[in-house]
């Protein structure tokens, strides 16, 4: 069993990109897997919620004034990112929304192992990606209801009861089987990091059944606004931490956090609330952030 969550986490990122083409030339086969995007997604949140320990959340006394800087500029760059790259290159109603639900989403958990990998500060990284994760069913909304706005209908109470379904309520059962069944927990969080990779292709997978037609006429458009956005997340979260003066090992975590976002609540919304393309930004972004991120980390740990 071991040797197997091993090759599943070695080549997550080849698995994606199987799993992707898969999903594009046979979406018959994936296609269907759209449905379950929601329990996938809430699979990952139990996951991150079992890994979660008291000691995750110390950082809030530690470094008050970092994860402040880090979880406002989340939410206050990436979206903002979001709206200028859909104006700039005048995005159809569907890609926008897609690109904004994107920039509106907290961090990813993908975002702990890229900063461990940089050398930056881990627990850090955790309590950012829980901060933001928890502010997320009433800031995701909101933001989004104000960026997106201008192009569809954003229902802010439909999506809230749908964040706090796929994102609280997972973690909230996952903290609590930590807390009373932890002798037995200690023994299986060693493959969870496995079942995560596992649901996150899938969710890719069905994404890019569901899109294949359309990844014809706007899949190369996608992919430069996804890779510009992700980019200028990293760049201008690295920026933001330096203007306040933290340390290399904190400007990186910050920079990876805002970077990198949890797109599978993306995906999850787009399907729930609009059309199956908005949530195309979403799976590509799943892709390419962890390139881009494996990247970073690479380049990062060698100074």
């Amino acid at each position: 069993m071991s040797k197997l969550t091993q090759i599943i986490e070695d080549y997550f990122l080849v698995w994606v990109v199987v799993f992707s083409l898969g999903g594009y030339y046979y979406p018959f086969v994936f296609k269907p897997l759209v449905h379950y995007i929601p329990v996938f997604l809430g699979i990952i949140m139990f996951g991150m919620g079992i890994t979660l320990q008291p000691s995750d959340f110390v950082v809030v006394v530690k470094y008050p004034l970092a994860l402040v800087t880090g979880v406002v500029a989340q939410f206050a760059i990436m979206p903002l990112v979001a709206w200028i790259l859909c104006m700039l290159f005048n995005l159809p109603a569907l890609l926008a929304i897609g690109v904004i639900l994107v920039g509106t989403c907290p961090g990813g958990t993908a975002s702990n192992v890229i900063t461990y990998l940089s050398k930056g500060n881990v627990a850090l990284s955790v309590a950012m990606t829980t901060t933001s994760t928890l502010l997320s069913p009433l800031l995701t909304p909101l933001l989004t209801y104000y960026f997106a706005g201008r192009w569809v209908q954003v229902q802010v109470v439909s999506m809230f009861i749908s964040i706090v379904q796929v994102i609280i309520v997972p973690v909230g059962l996952g903290i609590l089987v930590r807390l009373f069944l932890k002798q037995y927990i200690d023994r299986v969080v060693v493959m969870l990091p496995s079942v995560s990779v596992v649901a996150i292709v899938t969710i890719i997978a069905g994404i890019t059944a569901a899109n294949a037609h359309a990844l014809h006429t706007v899949g190369l458009l996608a992919v430069c606004v996804v890779m510009l956005h992700n980019v200028a997340g990293l760049t201008l979260g690295y920026a933001a931490a330096s203007l306040c003066g933290f340390d290399h090992s904190v400007r990186r975590t910050i920079a990876i956090e805002v970077g990198m976002q949890n797109s599978g609540l993306a995906v999850s919304l787009a399907i729930g609330h609009f059309e199956a393309l908005a949530a195309l930004p979403g799976a590509i972004f799943s892709i390419w952030h962890n390139i881009s991120g494996s990247i970073v980390a690479w380049w990062w740990a060698r100074r």
